[in-house]
């Protein structure tokens, strides 16, 4: 086994339906990841399974308990086959990113911990959690599809869990961009065709329009990933030649990089 997750969390059940199908559910079924859930209900004190109550000093919604949560981080943290990191999927967490998925996927235990309601009691946080993480700016109604998304990115990243490991090294954000458009049989649909370049056997031509595209890809829909990078020789060369031919701005619109954010390292 490559990387054992515990998952803590209310609804098991929704970890079982993710868990069982596609490239999760095959390196499940061979050993190349293990993945349990540990329910907090199971270790509350009364009949009822209670794990939520009225936050102190008022306000809406109900947190969840602190003694179930780490019933259950410490439930979690025997089964696992070496010492976990534990980490809370939250929206004030770091933003998860590629790099982090690789960093995570080094390890060869993992505790993941969904909250629920309004959030966790902070105590748990303070006690049993060594980082938290967010993957988005929104609301959802609980941690299991977050702990999800991020037990899914990392299972591609282990030895053995795609089929062709050639797909870890081409897929999009690999190296901090968007992937170059694809294309398959027949070769026109309605009135588009596949671009000629595909389909004239020239191996250097197809790399360097593929490489064309996923830069300006980036460019359009996701410029601040190139502010943090500094563009190779050939990478400057290809995307300015590629905005000339497409007739675009040589720098990206301000308000599509976010605030305080403009330009491009390396231009």
């Amino acid at each position: 086994m490559n990387l054992w997750v515990g998952l803590v969390c209310l609804f098991p059940e929704m970890v079982s339906a993710i868990a069982s199908a596609g490239i999760l559910g095959r390196a499940i079924r061979r050993g190349e990841m293990g993945l349990e859930a540990f329910n907090p209900r199971d270790h509350a004190s009364d009949r009822r399974r209670t794990v939520d109550d009225r936050p102190y000093g008022g306000g809406p919604g109900m947190v969840m308990m602190a003694e179930p949560l780490l019933g259950a981080i410490g439930e979690a943290r025997q089964r696992a086959p070496s010492p976990p990191r534990v980490v809370y999927l939250s929206p004030q967490g770091a933003r998860l990113h590629q790099s982090g998925v690789e960093r995570l996927a080094r390890l060869r235990s993992l505790v993941l911990v969904a909250g629920r309601y309004e959030g966790i009691d902070e105590r748990v946080i303070e006690l049993a959690v060594d980082e938290e993480l967010s993957i988005g700016d929104y609301i959802l109604s609980g941690g299991e599809l977050p702990a999800m998304v991020l037990v899914d990115a990392l299972c591609r990243l282990l030895p053995g869990a795609l089929n062709n490991e050639e797909s870890i090294q081409t897929e999009s954000l690999l190296d901090g961009l968007l992937e170059y458009p694809q294309y398959t049989r027949p070769e026109r649909v309605g009135p588009l065709p596949v671009p000629a370049v595909l389909l004239g056997g020239d191996h250097g031509a197809v790399r360097r329009w593929r490489r064309t595209e996923a830069l300006l890809r980036t460019w359009r829909r996701r410029p601040d990933l190139l502010t943090s990078r500094t563009l190779s020789a050939a990478d400057s060369a290809l995307l300015k030649a590629g905005l000339l031919a497409a007739g675009l701005p040589p720098k990206p619109r301000a308000e599509a990089l976010g605030p305080n954010r403009a330009g491009i390292q390396g231009e």
